[in-house]
Parts: C-alpha cells; structure tokens; sequence
C-alpha cells in the first residue's frame, strides 16, 4: 500500500534517492537563504524595523541548508547537481512570483510595495513548507537519524508562516489590505501549478532512481494530478487567508543554531 511514511521510507534506504532528495531541499532553502539576505539589505527606510526579521528569516534557511548538507554527509554522500525541472524557486520566479533576481542583484532600495510581494510570496511558500515539515515530523520526528532535523525544520517554518501573517496582517491596516490580497491570489495559483509540476518532476526522478514499476509510477503521478485538481478547485484559499498567530514576532532575536549541524 502506498502512504507518505512508505514512500519517504523508501526514498530514505537508497543512498542515490536520499542524495537527491537532500540536494534538491538544500538547494531551495540556500537559495531562500540569499534571497531573504538580499531583501534585508535593500528594505526601505520606512520599513527598516523589519529588516532584522527578514536577516533571521534568511538565516534560517540557510541552517536548514547546512542540515540538509551535513545529512548526507553523516551517510558518506556528496550532493548532486538539482535538475532544472525541480527547483522549485527558480520556476517560481519564472512565472513572475515573488521579486525578481535581477532587483534583488541591484543597490537599488525596495519599495513598500515590493515588500508587500516578498511577504504574500512568502506567506504562500511557507504555508507549503509548513505542510511538508508537519507530514515529515509526524512521520519521522522520532527517526534516530532524521528526528532532530525534521523536528527543528518543522519549527522553524512554522516560525516563517507566523510571521508572514503578523506581517502582512501590519501592512493591510496600514492600508495595503487589496493589494495583499491580489497579490497571495496570484501567488497561489501559480505555486499550485508549480507545486504540481516540480512534485512531478521529483517523481520521476526518484522512480528512475529506484527503479518503480510503470503502474506504481502512474499512481503516484495520479494523485499528484488529484491534489492539484483539489488546490486549483478549493485548497487555495488556506493559502490567502491571514490571522493573527498565537506566536507574535516570531522571527524576533537572532537565529538559533545547534552545533550538530553547523
């Protein structure tokens, strides 16, 4: 029978198919790391109070690139290059989503209003980290290799998803309110897609890897299909609304980082 603990089970006995797994995760999180650090850099100065925020945020996700890294190292494996039909970030931005490469390279000063789209982008993406890491650590927080890190990823984003919304929650009173949500619609509709096709690629990939009969491999690729279906019809939503979370300045203070993984 097919589950999330039986397939991840499996990715995790195979050394090629946990290389991947971790090359293709430390890959997106250290690119969310330099994305978050050049947004720190170039806030605007009326919202410079952030920035420490954005730094911490950035910081984070360069750890769990560190984790994902020295994962494989505890087994003796080196990371492999990321196919280009998997990463996630890159695509993203293809479509338009969050702030381009090219303005986050350049000296020139965010505007409000280009922190309006970092924080929706990043109220999107984290709400599927969030998601992800709650399924890996109920499933493997226990896991006497993977336990900690899972555990403490699984913190961290949800740490990210708090204050996305305490902070787009700041920016709507101040009078951003349709702006942030036209702008988490866009964002979610196109991360839906990409998310489907990424979780695809990573599958195909993976079966090629482990060797996954043809029935197996379009089963997989028929719930991913099924999900999508189910995002794109009403799943969304979760991904747009904003509440005041129980953890408020989440991000506040600098980022904690265990010996083990640095």
């Amino acid at each position: 029978m097919l589950s999330a603990r039986s397939l991840f089970q499996e990715i995790l006995d195979n050394d090629d198919s946990f290389r991947l797994f971790c090359s293709i995760a430390a890959g997106g999180e250290s690119q969310g790391g330099w994305e978050n650090a050049r947004i720190a850099a170039l806030v605007p100065a009326s919202e410079r109070a952030l920035a420490p925020r954005i730094s911490r945020h950035g910081a984070d996700e360069d750890k769990h690139g560190r984790i994902f890294n020295a994962l494989m190292k505890k087994r003796g494996l080196q990371p492999v290059d990321v196919p280009a039909d998997t990463d996630y970030t890159m695509l993203l931005e293809r479509r338009g989503i969050g702030l381009p490469h090219e303005k986050l390279r350049s000296d020139e000063p965010l505007t409000v209003r280009d922190i309006v789209t970092y924080l929706s982008h990043s109220r999107v993406t984290e709400q599927r980290a969030s998601e992800e890491m709650e399924l890996l650590r109920r499933h493997f927080g226990d896991h006497p290799d993977l336990g900690r890190a899972v555990r403490m990823i699984s913190r961290d984003e949800d740490n990210h998803l708090a204050y996305c919304h305490e902070e787009l929650l700041r920016l709507a009173a101040a009078g951003h309110g349709r702006a942030i949500q036209r702008t988490l619609r866009e964002c979610a509709l196109a991360e839906i897609l990409v998310y489907r096709d990424v979780s695809l690629a990573v599958m195909a990939h993976m079966g090629r890897v482990l060797g996954w009969p043809r029935p197996k491999a379009a089963l997989l690729a028929a719930g991913i299909h099924a999900v999508y279906v189910y995002e794109r019809a009403v799943g969304w939503r979760r991904m747009v609304s904003l509440r005041m979370p129980e953890r408020r300045d989440a991000l506040g203070g600098p980022a904690p980082m265990s010996p083990e993984f640095a």
